[in-house]
């Protein structure tokens, strides 16, 4: 065993670990914070698998965008950030037995599809990350601005959701408008 596989299984080590606790962890910032950690561990894993577009991509789009999305959700709806013992553990073991059914499928798919797949050494790379990023904003140009738009367009709808309404200064919700006594005059 070469120290690329060790590494590589740490990688996947780190990456199930972290992945496990995004979906068992009772407070919602941490499973946001671990699934950085997931994303991390991914990121890594391309580095090592020398796919340093994907692995850049995997920073930028996931820990840069959609983490951070989900942590502006989180702190702009008022959702609650500590423990949550409401929630309904009954569905738990329905809950594994689906993971695990959707888990063996997923395997047996993937170890099916690339039973009879093999990479020779002499062969040269697919694509450089020169060619990759051109193809990308060149011809997913389009693609990319409408999924920004829609973004913005999430981002502001979770700010105008969770406002409150605007009022103006000195008046609070509380108190009601009372009526200005009349005197000589004002009639």
């Amino acid at each position: 065993m070469t120290p690329a596989d060790v590494v590589f299984l740490f990688l996947g080590a780190v990456t199930l670990g972290s992945a496990v606790l995004v979906v068992t962890t009772r407070q919602l910032v941490h499973a946001a914070l671990w699934l950085v950690v997931t994303f991390g561990a991914l990121a890594a894993s391309y580095l090592l698998l020398t796919a340093e577009f994907v692995a850049w991509v995997q920073v930028l789009i996931y820990v840069g965008a959609v983490v951070v999305l989900l942590l502006f959700g989180i702190m702009l709806t008022r959702a609650p950030i500590g423990r949550s013992e409401g929630l309904d553990s009954a569905n738990r073991p329905v809950a594994i037995a689906v993971a695990a059914a959707t888990a063996a499928l997923l395997v047996t798919v993937v170890v099916a599809g690339f039973r009879e797949a093999y990479v020779e050494l002499g062969d040269p790379p697919a694509g450089t990350s020169g060619q990759m990023g051109a193809s990308i904003f060149r011809t997913w140009v389009l693609p990319f601005e409408v999924l920004s738009l829609l973004l913005l367009a999430a981002l502001i709808g979770a700010i105008v959701l969770s406002r409150r309404e605007i009022q103006p200064p000195g008046e609070s919700s509380d108190e009601r408008p009372t009526e200005r006594p009349t005197g000589p005059g004002r009639g």
